[in-house]
């Protein structure tokens, strides 16, 4: 059997007060229940703490040899319940978030910026990383949260929507594509392109409609940030699909964009979490306060084009 912190306590404030009578008046106990909870101490421990005499209670050599280390004991309980109450009342603790840059650059600054408000001594942390790395790091238990389009381990996490993206053609000003509502792939095509890394969720998503349309892409260069495509559009080097959302991320300055359809590509992005465990009061209040900004993914962007009519929608 192993000592109890009540029993500890009653052993501590005996040594103190030397007095059954005052110890228990201070711990809010009865003399009964304190004598039996030294005699409890005393059994664990195999031998006596106090020599109890008329002129008071005195600890014995191998109590005053306890003493330090029980108030140390103590103290760390003490101390460990207090850090656990900051975590669960979100005085202290972290979060880590994994996002798609998109996301990290155009939606988490005001979702950040509230809950930093709300619970000032939580630290955060923040990966601005590819779709797969986001999915990772939420797997692996390295990211509390992950914000993303649907992961490929579905049997490691949960994906929940928050908002449907889509594609959009970017050109410079004055291109003639821009004088269309709507812009077909096929259409978009015949221009040079200017293309995001192979290993992006975009580039995944593009290189599927080349393949379900049997089309081929001038690729002029290659970049890794959205926000450099964005800059070669506009300096006219070529034409970009860019999901709508990249519009949070990138200047408008030079460039305009029209919803690209035929085939019209959706995505969904959304929260993605562990499957197994449970989120930390810290992760949780960070969870709804994503869900209480996500209205403002949809539609109170800056740059939200227009969505396509039904009839453009591509039936898959």
């Amino acid at each position: 059997m192993q000592p109890s912190i009540r029993q500890l306590k009653a052993f501590v404030a005996i040594a103190e007060f030397g007095s059954f009578v005052e110890a228990s008046e201070r711990l809010h106990m009865s003399q009964p229940a304190l004598s039996i909870a030294i005699r409890k101490l005393e059994e664990c421990v195999g031998g006596v703490l106090f020599n109890r005499s008329p002129r008071g209670v005195q600890l014995t050599p191998e109590g005053k040899f306890f003493l330090p280390t029980a108030r140390r004991l103590i103290s760390d309980w003490d101390d460990a319940l207090g850090d656990l109450g900051e975590l669960f009342n979100k005085q202290r603790g972290k979060v880590t978030l994994a996002a798609l840059p998109t996301l990290a650059a155009g939606f988490l600054p005001t979702v950040l910026a509230d809950y930093r408000h709300r619970f000032p001594n939580i630290a955060i942390s923040v990966h601005d990383v590819l779709a797969s790395q986001v999915d990772d790091l939420v797997s692996d238990h390295r990211a509390d949260i992950g914000l993303s389009v649907q992961p490929l381990r579905v049997e490691a996490t949960h994906f929940e929507p928050l908002v449907e993206d889509y594609f959009v053609a970017v050109c410079p000003v004055g291109h003639p594509l821009l004088a269309m509502d709507t812009v077909p792939w096929e259409a978009l095509l015949r221009y040079p392109i200017i293309g995001v890394s192979r290993l992006s969720s975009t580039r995944a998503a593009i290189e599927s409609v080349l393949e379900q349309t049997r089309l081929e892409m001038d690729l002029m260069c290659e970049v890794s940030q959205i926000g450099t495509a964005g800059r070669m559009v506009a300096a006219g080097l070529g034409v970009a699909a860019l999901p709508s959302f990249s519009f949070r991320q990138i200047s408008a300055e030079g460039i305009g964009w029209r919803p690209l359809i035929e085939p019209y590509v959706p995505r969904s992005l959304g929260i993605i979490t562990p499957v197994r465990g449970s989120p930390s009061a810290a992760a949780t209040a960070m969870l709804e306060s994503i869900r209480a900004h996500a209205g403002q993914l949809g539609g109170t962007a800056a740059y939200e084009p227009p969505r396509p009519p039904e009839g453009d929608r591509d039936p898959s």
